[in-house]
């Protein structure tokens, strides 16, 4: 997870605190939304991903909390990320998960949740 990290710091702008929680966000996000076995196995492929997981998944929101696709985003935005910065790090995330799991295994998951293909 370090070199992710690293390039959304350097990408996006953002401070690694909230780059941890983002990737939890958004790592939670793919496992709860994505096909189990696919996103389980892309997990498996990413050093360190379960453990931030464990850190920084499931963030909650209460009984009103929203979830899918819009639910993510606003969870990042509520770690103090704008929409411009939510997308950048959507886009990074996706981009290394793509160098580490394949073209083919991304866009499976990404091909199974509504939405998500216009965002990255």
């Amino acid at each position: 997870m370090d070199e992710l990290l690293g390039r959304l710091v350097a990408n996006v702008g953002i401070e690694r605190g909230v780059a941890e929680k983002a990737v939890g966000i958004i790592l939670d996000f793919l496992r709860k939304e994505g096909p189990p076995d696919k996103v389980q196995a892309l997990l498996a492929l990413l050093p360190g991903a379960e453990a931030l997981l464990q850190a920084h998944g499931d963030t909650g929101g209460g009984m009103f909390s929203m979830g899918g696709l819009m639910g993510a985003g606003t969870k990042m935005m509520a770690a103090g990320l704008s929409m411009g910065q939510v997308q950048g790090v959507t886009r990074e995330v996706i981009g290394y998960a793509r160098e580490k799991a394949g073209e083919d295994a991304l866009g499976e998951i990404v091909g199974a949740i509504p939405g998500l293909s216009q965002f990255v």
